[in-house]
């Protein structure tokens, strides 16, 4: 069983930056696309961004392009989300979730009804973006 726990979160000014992490643990020898979701209160869990279990697919939301990016540390299984030039419409609960697929280069978080492919789901973490 795979296991995620993101950190990471907290509160910061518009403009401002915030890495988030999420580390697996468990079975990670399979193939999994790491997603990252949000959700701010009264509204629906949206899609933010993948990378691929191959590392060669990502994906980002219009909203967060150019602003968030993905990298990873294979070695600790760790996924990060680094989020720049944040904006208070950022505030949200971020989760990590994986995606078991036998489809190593693509990823995707959406249309909104592909969450349902993550099987796997962190506790998320609250970021807040105000000043």
């Amino acid at each position: 069983q795979l296991q995620l726990v993101e950190s990471g979160g907290g509160l910061v000014q518009p403009g401002g930056s915030l890495r988030l992490s999420c580390a697996a643990s468990g079975s990670t020898s399979n193939y999994y696309n790491i997603g990252w979701f949000r959700q701010a209160p009264g509204k629906e869990r949206e899609g933010v961004s993948c990378i691929s279990s191959s590392g060669k697919g990502l994906m980002y939301v219009g909203s967060v392009k150019d602003r968030f990016s993905l990298s990873r540390d294979i070695a600790k299984n760790t996924v990060f989300l680094q989020m720049n030039n944040l904006k208070p419409e950022d505030t949200a609960v971020y989760y990590c979730a994986a995606e078991e697929t036998p489809f190593p280069d693509v990823c995707s978080v959406q249309p909104q009804n592909r969450i349902r492919r993550y099987g796997h789901w962190g506790r998320g973490t609250q970021v807040t973006v105000s000043s």
